[in-house]
């Protein structure tokens, strides 16, 4: 088993005891403006019954609390990127 299938698993057994997102469609434009993130970023509101750990290939998840509670902002620094690498 290669690490690219391992990890693919993981991210499978990940999402299967989340909830899915209970965001409003509102909201999340909400923070995408008050943010100012740009186009070019490709910020994706999550479809229907996604979980944090459904986020595609090329995306990660970031919650509400990053920006609120955590005085998180975009773009990341390499630090934090590679944090989220490991």
């Amino acid at each position: 088993m290669s690490a690219g299938e391992r990890q693919e698993d993981s991210s499978e057994d990940m999402s299967a005891g989340l909830p899915p997102f209970k965001w409003l469609r509102e909201t999340f434009d909400g923070l995408v403006q008050s943010f100012k993130f740009p186009n070019s970023w490709g910020v994706r509101y999550p479809e229907d019954g996604q979980t944090g750990a459904d986020a595609p290939a090329g995306y990660i998840t970031l919650f509400w609390d990053y920006f609120t509670e955590g005085n998180f902002r975009l773009p990341a620094t390499r630090f934090f990127l590679d944090i989220l690498a490991y």
